[in-house]
């Protein structure tokens, strides 16, 4: 009996083995090709999730401070992996494919407090060729442009706006 009992039982594994391709994990704000945030702060994630782990307050972009190429931004944006269940309505009900989920599920901690993720946990991290927000739209863009994916980078007017922000 105890032989077949530890071969079904083999412990935690040594090599940590790929998630499949859709796999739900960690969830991540996406960007822009030019470092513009995609979440507009409409809601509807938080609006779709049954468990009521996410939090958005949403604000107005102005012309100084543009964080995304919409009339708004998600100015705080919380996810408590408390209380999450990972089933994905959330990143359904994303009109602008801003929220979608990683492959990472290594979320575990000593500390309740940090299970709750902040708008900068969860923002994807800038590439090369994209700025911090906030800056402006690429020259001769509108909303429109940005959400048919037309737009490759930051330019380099974009990149003079930006430093002189800093």
């Amino acid at each position: 009996m105890e032989s077949s009992l530890h071969e079904v039982v083999k412990g935690v594994p040594e090599v940590k083995e790929p998630t499949a391709p859709r796999f739900h994990g960690r969830h991540q704000l996406n960007r822009h090709p030019d470092g513009l945030e995609k979440c507009i702060g409409c809601e509807l994630c938080a609006w779709a999730c049954p468990a009521d782990a996410i939090y958005v307050e949403g604000e107005s972009n102005t012309e100084a401070a543009r964080y995304s190429p919409g009339e708004r931004y998600g100015k705080v944006y919380q996810i408590n992996y408390l209380r999450c269940i990972f089933c994905g309505l959330c990143i359904e009900a994303c009109p602008t494919r801003a929220l979608t989920m990683t492959n990472e599920y290594e979320l575990a901690d000593n500390d309740r407090g940090k299970l709750i993720f902040e708008k900068e946990d969860l923002l994807a991290p800038l590439r090369a060729g994209m700025l911090p927000p906030p800056h402006p739209m690429y020259p001769d863009a509108d909303h429109h442009t940005y959400y048919r994916g037309e737009v490759p980078g930051a330019s380099p007017l974009q990149e003079n706006v930006s430093e002189k922000n800093r």
